[in-house]
Parts: C-alpha cells; structure tokens; sequence
C-alpha cells in the first residue's frame, strides 16, 4: 500500500467541504509541503520496517542445517513479539503498519475536533480513503474513535511529536479559524504530547506563515 498517497488522500478527506485549499496546499502541496518536510512520512516506514523485521520468517526447506541439541542442554526461547497494546503491534490492521494507523487515527480525531463528524464527512473520508484501498480500515476507526492518550501512546521523537502537532492544527485550521471545541482538542493533544505553550504557538505561528505563502484561500 502507498502510505503516501494515503495519508495524502485521508488528510483531503478530512479537510472535506471546508475552505480548506490553502491549508491543504501547505499540507500536501509536492515536494515543498509539510507532508514531505514532515518526519510523519518517514515514521510511518520505519514502523514498516520493524513490524517485517518481528514478523515469522518461513524457512525454505534445505536452507538451513538443521541445529542438534544435546539432551539436556538448555534451550533459548525468543522474546515475545510486541501485544497489541503496544507500540508497534505485530498484527497491523488491514497489512498497515502501527504507525501509519496512529497517523490516521490523528488525522480523523483532527476532523472531529469540534464535535462528531457528520454524514457528509464521514463520506468524504471514507471515500478518498477507498481511493488508496484503505476503506475498511479508516471506516472501522471512524466507528471506533480513540482518546488523545492512546493515539500518541508509546516512545515519539521529539520532532514527530511537533509534526503530529502541526498537522493536527492544519486540519483544524482549514476552516480559517480554530473554534473553541478545537482549542480544547489542540490543547489536550499538546498535553499528550508534552508540548508547552511556547513551542505550540511557535509551531501554528510558523504553519501560517507557511499557509500565507501559499497564496489568498479560494
């Protein structure tokens, strides 16, 4: 699956009827966007990486000697793979690595920020979603929404943690404006994230400096 093309593709979605065309030009505008600049598309391939470095390897018959081990003598057993709960999970949903569903989950909790998504919405997601082949797994997070506290659950980079940030600000900001329900929603979300003031307002201040330079909203 391009992760690419989907992120891209659920961050439109989530934007949906909004005025959002210069947002989304910040977000996903070619090789100069913050998607690009971002660590979140990068994150998204190592989660990749480790979860086919921990998954069953097959071995092909006559590939390997077989191991004699003496009776009696101790064996070692592997570590577990990671549990579900975990960061990165073993079973990612639908073939997508832990790190690109934590992204969607990010994206979609963005979109409802000032209150539940209506229908309308939630077809705009779920059918720029289908673009990429990811329907049902962005369907079943829309019906099953996850807290702050467990999207952003585990060891982050420092710098992810700001670029998960930003592009949740960019989302909310699509409309021109960050309504009260968002505020809150920016504010938890920078608590999880351990974000101070500071660095929150520098971060939205440089996204609209970023937005302006993309021309007048259409």
């Amino acid at each position: 699956m391009d992760t690419d093309t989907l992120l891209r593709s659920l961050i439109q979605g989530a934007m949906g009827r909004k005025r959002h065309r210069r947002s989304l030009r910040y977000l996903t505008g070619g090789r100069s966007s913050f998607l690009n600049a971002s660590t979140l598309l990068a994150a998204a391939g190592i989660g990749w990486g480790i979860y086919e470095t921990l998954k069953p390897k097959t071995t092909v018959p006559g590939s390997l000697p077989p191991v004699n081990i003496p009776p009696g003598a101790p064996r070692t057993v592997p570590p577990p793979l990671p549990t579900e709960g975990s960061t990165q999970s073993a079973r990612p949903a639908g073939g997508i690595s832990p790190e690109v569903i934590r992204l969607i989950r990010l994206t979609i909790a963005a979109a409802r920020a000032d209150g539940e998504l209506g229908l309308d919405e939630r077809q705009d997601i779920l059918e720029y979603a289908r673009e990429s082949d990811a329907e049902e797994v962005v369907e079943n997070e829309l019906r099953n929404p996850r807290p702050l506290a467990d999207i952003v659950a585990g060891p982050l980079d420092p710098q992810l943690k700001q670029d998960m940030y930003v592009l949740a600000f960019s989302i909310v900001h699509a409309d021109e404006g960050v309504s009260g329900a968002e505020r809150i929603y920016l504010a938890q979300l920078a608590h999880q994230l351990a974000l101070d003031e500071e660095t929150t307002a520098r971060l939205e201040r440089e996204a609209l400096a970023r937005m302006d330079l993309n021309g007048p909203q259409a």
